[in-house]
């Protein structure tokens, strides 16, 4: 058996899928967003998907499919729009997204679950709970675990560059617990060094912008990184080393904008080009539509092979230009980065859809506004350390005796020993 777990505001499953990999069972997961539950339902069919508003979600939604005594950990990973900083105006909205915290609260209580696990972008320490009050939203969350019976927590600010993410995406945790006598802790970084850029794409051959033609076989040089991300039996997805190549599809650009991209260079983005180019210069390329009348400062950075991607995001089809290549990344690029397995099928939504307010995710945004699968792997691990050290066992079985079984994507299972496992999936041969 392994220990358990109720997953809230899901999204396409990316905390699930690292909790997978580190011996967790998900039983339930919570997702408002259609497409964003074919996506789940798709890579995790063993897991009872509640599509709802979680505000709606009643105890019988969720105690018939989970322990008489309880789960182990409820995951939270709230909306962030309202919170983040990162180039919108949502941030200065004020609206019931900021206190939806109280959900993640209410189904771990419902769920009797002995660990809860918040995430979110690390400005919502600095948001009010409304335009006139003074109190924070994260000082009334902390009153309300306290209320809840869940006043022993710790929280921290993780990059998830530290934890093999190819990726420079600092993320807000906090972990709470109903013991007031368990020791909480974070993961520790890897200490391997950055995954960059080079080592997220290797192995995926190049497409050409406009071609239609989607690439199918992998080619060229490998990685230890590329070899991760296939291999479906870390991921508990099955045996071996995943064949097929998916979602190398091309984008379609106009000349004017495959124009832009040839005058980047790594790590300059569209802002550069407009310091770049200024006077008649830059009017001849606006009137040729090369360069946009207005300047968005997060838009078209082409990445460097040598670092570590910045923070994808659900505009991740916007913002990032491959690093050799005149052309925005690829679905499976972005996941990549993202350190989802080749293996993940983005089932839900259409590829590319306005980016507004709305009731559908494409496969871009279902990918920027997951949790990196290998961070999550890292939380996963360390909580099952948490609970090990502390007497608590899976359905009360002998700390000796344990063993965790996570039931892979085609239903068989994989025999895990989770003292085995590393925090970092880089440490040691598999």
């Amino acid at each position: 058996m392994a220990f358990t777990h109720i997953d809230c505001f899901s999204g396409a499953g990316g905390l699930c899928t690292g909790f997978h990999a580190a011996g967790f069972d998900t039983l339930v997961a919570i997702e408002h967003i259609q497409s964003c539950v074919d996506t789940y339902s798709a890579n995790h069919p063993g897991v009872h998907v509640v599509h709802s508003d979680i505000r709606d979600v009643a105890a019988e939604d969720v105690l018939p499919h989970i322990p008489q005594d309880g789960v182990d950990l409820v995951s939270s990973g709230m909306p962030c729009e309202t919170f983040s900083t990162a180039g919108n105006t949502s941030r200065s909205f004020y609206d019931d997204r900021q206190l939806l915290f109280r959900e993640g609260i209410r189904i771990a209580k419902l769920a009797k679950a002995r660990l809860l696990l918040f995430e979110n972008v690390p400005a919502i320490a600095t948001k009010r709970v409304s335009r006139q009050s003074g109190q924070l939203v994260l000082e009334l969350l902390k009153a309300e675990l306290e209320e809840a019976g869940y006043g022993n927590f710790m929280e921290v600010v993780l990059n998830a560059a530290q934890y093999g993410v190819p990726q420079r995406r600092n993320r807000f945790f906090i972990l709470a617990c109903q013991d007031p006598k368990w020791p909480l802790s974070h993961p520790e970084p890897d200490g391997n060094g950055d995954v960059c850029v080079s080592d997220a794409f290797a192995g995926l051959p190049n497409v050409v912008p406009n071609s239609g033609r989607e690439a199918a076989r992998y080619e060229g040089a490998d990685s230890k990184y590329a070899a991760l991300m296939r291999d479906d039996a870390f991921w508990g997805r099955g045996e071996g080393a995943c064949e097929a190549l998916s979602y190398q599809t091309p984008m379609r650009h106009r000349p004017c904008t495959l124009e832009r991209f040839s005058l980047l260079n790594p790590g300059e983005g569209l802002k550069d080009l407009f310091e770049r180019y200024a006077g008649p210069e830059r009017e001849s390329l606006q009137a040729r539509r090369v360069l946009p009348k207005k300047m968005f400062i997060k838009r078209n950075c082409r990445l460097k092979e040598d670092e570590p991607s910045p923070t994808v995001t659900s505009h991740c089809l916007d913002e990032f230009v491959h690093p050799v290549h005149d052309r925005a990344l690829t679905v499976r690029e972005c996941a990549r980065l993202q350190s989802f397995p080749d293996s993940y099928d983005f089932r839900g939504g259409p590829y590319i859809v306005p980016h507004i307010e709305r009731e559908v995710q494409d496969k871009y945004e279902q990918i920027g506004d997951a949790v990196p699968p290998l961070l999550a792997y890292a939380w996963g691990v360390k909580i099952s350390r948490i609970l090990e050290e502390n007497g608590w066992t899976a359905n009360g079985t002998a700390l000796g005796a344990y063993r965790a079984r996570p039931v892979s994507a085609t239903g068989s299972p994989a025999t895990v020993s989770l003292q085995s496992r590393p925090c970092s999936p880089f440490f040691g041969a598999r």
